[in-house]
């Protein structure tokens, strides 16, 4: 097997087929495909996968699900990015991003996400590939899904480093099946190597400063947000020091003002 294992973070909305892209990559059976999961988290599971000699850690996410949300919404997600943030520091970094999207319309809540785990939570610094799932019945080759909407993820400045259009269940579409999983095994293969090489050493506490700057839009568009609100936030649910609390809200208002 590889030298290291590497983690891939694995996100998008409910029911885009994300714990089907799970398996379709491992060649087999790991994670179970439901819908219970919780919407407006960023709470994750977390899948072990080889294939091709190389491990992987896949960590399974939930993305926002409406295109605006409360404050409350978005302090939920800043309590488990941190917490997502803090586990992966302690497992190497992360080397790859997974946005998965099921074929459709793009919306302002598929570029929030993208937004949110892309820019804010790495910095744009993880190599990040889109993979459009439920393409069994498009006609011809399924990228030319991608060839129809290139454009319009230049329009939602959705900037990706590589491209998937597959169908994750088997169905009456074998052939298409493993052509989607040699497409996507081999894209994994190529960028979390690169990420493997471009990553740098980051501290939880750093990454996270920026990903609460770069925040701050999104929590006060939705309404005032006091001080000592977020300061209660981030020492009661996301656990952060008070001093740091008082410095990371300070900054944020500082910002905005």
């Amino acid at each position: 097997m590889g030298a290291s294992r590497k983690n891939i973070v694995l996100f998008g909305q409910a029911g885009a087929g994300k714990s089907s892209l799970v398996n379709l990559m491992a060649g087999k059976d790991v994670a179970k495909t439901s819908n219970d999961l919780k919407s407006c988290t960023l709470r994750w599971q977390e899948y072990p996968i080889e294939f091709d000699g190389e491990s992987y850690e896949v960590f399974d996410t939930v993305g926002l699900e409406e295109p605006q949300l409360g404050i409350p919404q978005y302090l939920d997600a800043v309590e488990n990015a941190y917490s997502l943030i803090q586990y992966l520091e302690r497992q190497g970094g992360i080397d790859l991003l997974l946005f998965c999207m099921r074929a459709g319309r793009l919306s302002t809540t598929l570029q929030n996400n993208y937004r949110l785990f892309h820019e804010f939570l790495c910095d744009k610094k993880v190599p990040i590939i889109v993979v459009i799932t439920c393409l069994e019945n498009e006609i011809g080759e399924m990228d030319a899904w991608w060839k129809r909407n290139e454009e319009g993820f230049r329009e939602y400045q959705i900037h990706v480093t590589g491209h998937a259009c597959i169908t994750a269940i088997r169905g009456n579409f074998p052939h298409r099946h493993e052509e989607s999983r040699t497409m996507i095994r081999n894209l994994v293969k190529e960028f979390a190597a690169d990420g493997q090489k471009e990553k740098q050493a980051w501290r939880a506490d750093n990454l996270f400063m920026s990903f609460m700057r770069k925040l701050r839009g999104l929590l006060l568009g939705n309404g005032k947000l006091r001080r000592k609100d977020m300061v209660s936030c981030l020492t009661n649910r996301c656990g952060v020091s008070p001093d740091i609390a008082k410095k990371l809200a300070d900054r944020i208002k500082k910002s905005v003002t």
